[in-house]
């Protein structure tokens, strides 16, 4: 069965997160998952808060940007996430919005290379390695984590393009598509994602979620609109609220108790 979720945007403000989490949790949402988009909030504390204040909703972070953290830094806040909440959490990274980058003073000349060397050294660190990288971005001497994840945990990485979706077959665990991905287009992103599972030797599941715009609370309509998704090859389909949306936590309850049991 298709993992259904919703998003709270960044526009949500800070002091209504702990309702609308505890509301999804309450109604049975699967997954909320949430964005960095800048210059908002922190995705890490509001994911941490929204954990500690549930039971047993699971929080995706979709994504953080890579050239605004340190690998390290990003190794030590996702291991700590897992550590205290195994199995309800799921880290994404990305490019980042390349405007907000130059913004920052952060952006990388070849994000595909950035991209590529951060997700290895991630995923290297978050399996309790010793990591010693010199590459064109990510630079590490002798690191290990002190306090990683029992389990290696997924790493998954948005994307758009192909060169990017086959590196996240290559080096990420899973992919996060944003809204408006058609279901060729997913179909299209599983076959790219093969090529670099393939190309890195790489077995096994990739999960892939896919954002899914709502315009409307059509509850069937929706639930058609995800099930395309999710015959194209999606394992998760995110219900995302119009940016003007005004009653976040109704748009929670609306995925989780009037979508959710039409994909049951």
């Amino acid at each position: 069965m298709t993992t259904l979720g919703a998003v709270c945007l960044p526009m949500v403000p800070p002091e209504q997160l702990r309702r609308l989490a505890v509301t999804a949790d309450a109604a049975g949402l699967d997954e909320l998952w949430l964005w960095e988009d800048c210059f908002w909030g922190g995705a890490v504390p509001a994911c941490a808060a929204a954990l500690a204040w549930t039971a047993r909703l699971r929080v995706g972070v979709g994504v953080l940007p890579v050239p605004l953290r340190n690998v390290a830094t990003a190794a030590m806040d996702a291991a700590m996430l897992h550590r205290l909440f195994p199995g309800r959490v799921t880290i994404g990274v990305g490019h980042g919005v390349e405007s907000w980058m130059r913004q920052t003073g952060v952006a990388a000349e070849s994000p595909v290379t950035l991209l590529r060397e951060y997700l290895t050294a991630l995923r290297a660190l978050l399996a309790g390695e010793r990591v010693t990288a010199d590459g064109r971005y990510v630079h590490l001497d002798d690191v290990v984590l002190e306090w990683p994840p029992a389990q290696a945990p997924l790493i998954v990485t948005g994307a758009i393009g192909p060169r990017t979706l086959r590196l996240s077959g290559e080096a990420a665990d899973g992919t996060v598509m944003v809204a408006g991905t058609a279901p060729a287009e997913v179909r299209r992103a599983r076959e790219l994602i093969a090529e670099g599972q393939a190309a890195g030797g790489r077995a096994g599941e990739h999960r892939l979620v896919v954002y899914l715009d709502v315009p409307a609370r059509d509850a069937p309509a929706v639930a058609a609109a995800a099930r395309g998704l999710a015959e194209a090859g999606a394992d998760s389909v995110v219900l995302q609220p119009p940016q003007g949306e005004s009653d976040p936590e109704g748009f929670v309850r609306f995925t989780a108790e009037q979508v959710q049991p039409l994909l049951a």
